[in-house]
């Protein structure tokens, strides 16, 4: 029977994960996170102090969550308790409490490290309350998404966060060479197919270690090179979350790119988000938003543009129509910028919320009957197009509101003309009255 599980490769030192051998024992092992762990970071403090509170880990895949709340179980001694918000439920976390207080009437206590934290719903994670409160666990929570938007105000007050930095290449380099050293082996790509790793990895140790024990596991008659490299392992799907902050980042991204005249910045984005599987519809939809808040009437073609783009993409679909996209942000981007018509709006807007009772003057309401016609409707009235200049100059604004100055336009694109008109027509107003 031994044999048989020796076979299997079952026994005590069956063959493990790269990953799971390169594990850091001690929180100094830990990349990439020295803003945390060093003397004078939050945790290095913390350590020192030789009290540790409850926390969250919020970062990106493979930045070592699991593995810091594991070490700070060890470096406090602390019962290291670790359970999934995916497969856990309300019995779990019953069970977790009760065992926790157990201990704690024997002098020990627990670290609750709880995984994808955010998954719990606000009845769930407010459970947690009491037992953070009175001390019976040490919680450390762990989310790649952000918790002001998905943990309870409650919870979250009595949580310290600290966010994970993604790995830079710096940080993957050193995992490659523990990797290297380990195995007593060098990996057998070139520099360039090298540096393709990290960003294959993007930023994810883990993930990098696990292409990494693909390749120490193979042999090649030859260095691969970056082409070579990528028959060998298939390129990595980016991370994106199209309903999670990930989301909100790449387009708030995209969008300031394009405020700024940054046209290459906002197609990077654009495909980044086109690459994660975002909806061309939605791009769309944000860019007609923009040619309105953004550009207005400094080039009014802009709407007609990506309206056109948007009808065009319906017709052709993807990947076809990914270009019509590409040239919408193209437009936007190299448009001359005003936002003079989206702050025109909202201080419009304002006043109306404010005088919303007061009616039109007297003189610019219809008077289709004889009763309203004696009641002064549309007395006075001058129709603009019999006055010598096309333009008769009265009061539109309700009676008792002064004249107020909503739309200024921009020195830029056409709204200078668009100025030139205003200017004149407020010069004649002038005059007239």
């Amino acid at each position: 029977m031994s044999d048989l599980f020796s076979t299997a490769g079952l026994e005590q030192d069956a063959p493990r994960p790269l990953a799971d051998k390169l594990r850091p024992k001690i929180l100094d092992e830990v990349v990439g996170q020295d803003h945390l762990i060093a003397a004078d970071g939050p945790l290095g403090r913390m350590l020192a102090a030789g009290r540790l509170t409850s926390l969250v880990f919020w970062g990106p895949p493979g930045t070592g969550k699991t593995t810091m709340a594991r070490l700070l179980a060890d470096k406090t001694d602390l019962y290291f308790e670790q359970i999934s918000a995916v497969f856990s439920g309300v019995a779990d976390l019953r069970k977790c409490f009760d065992a926790a207080a157990e201990r704690r009437k024997t002098g020990k206590g627990t670290l609750l490290f709880v995984d994808e934290i955010h998954r719990f719903n606000r009845s769930q994670q407010d459970g947690f309350l009491p037992y953070v409160e009175d001390g019976t666990i040490i919680l450390v929570g762990a989310t790649t998404e952000n918790p002001s938007f998905e943990l309870n105000a409650a919870l979250l007050s009595r949580l310290q966060v600290l966010t994970l930095n993604r790995l830079d290449d710096g940080a993957l380099e050193e995992l490659l060479c523990r990797a290297e050293k380990q195995e007593d082996k060098k990996l057998p790509v070139t520099d360039e197919a090298r540096a393709m790793l990290y960003g294959m990895a993007d930023g994810d140790g883990r993930y990098l270690l696990n292409l990494t024990d693909i390749l120490l596991g193979l042999t090649f008659e030859e260095t691969l090179d970056s082409a070579g490299l990528m028959k060998v392992l298939q390129k990595r799907a980016p991370v994106y979350d199209k309903d999670g902050e990930g989301h909100y980042n790449l387009i708030s991204a995209m969008h300031k790119s394009l405020r700024g005249s940054d046209t290459d910045a906002a197609l990077y984005w654009m495909a980044r988000m086109l690459a994660g599987g975002e909806s061309p519809l939605y791009l769309l939809r944000r860019l007609v938003r923009f040619a309105s808040e953004d550009i207005g009437l400094a080039d009014p073609n802009a709407l007609v543009q990506t309206l056109a783009a948007k009808e065009a993409y319906e017709f052709l679909g993807s990947p076809e129509g990914d270009l019509c996209v590409a040239q919408a942000v193209t437009y936007l981007g190299t448009a001359p910028k005003s936002n003079a018509a989206y702050m025109a709006y909202k201080t419009a807007n304002k006043r109306a919320k404010e005088t919303g009772s007061l009616s039109p003057p007297m003189h610019i309401l219809n008077a289709p009957t004889k009763m309203m016609k004696e009641m002064g409707y549309g007395k006075n009235y001058n129709y603009d197009h019999d006055t010598e200049h096309g333009f008769s100059g009265q009061n539109y604004f309700p009676d008792g509101l002064p004249r107020e100055e909503f739309y200024k336009p921009k020195e830029r694109g056409f709204e200078r003309e668009v100025k030139k008109r205003l200017d004149y027509w407020a010069k004649l107003r002038s005059e007239l009255n």
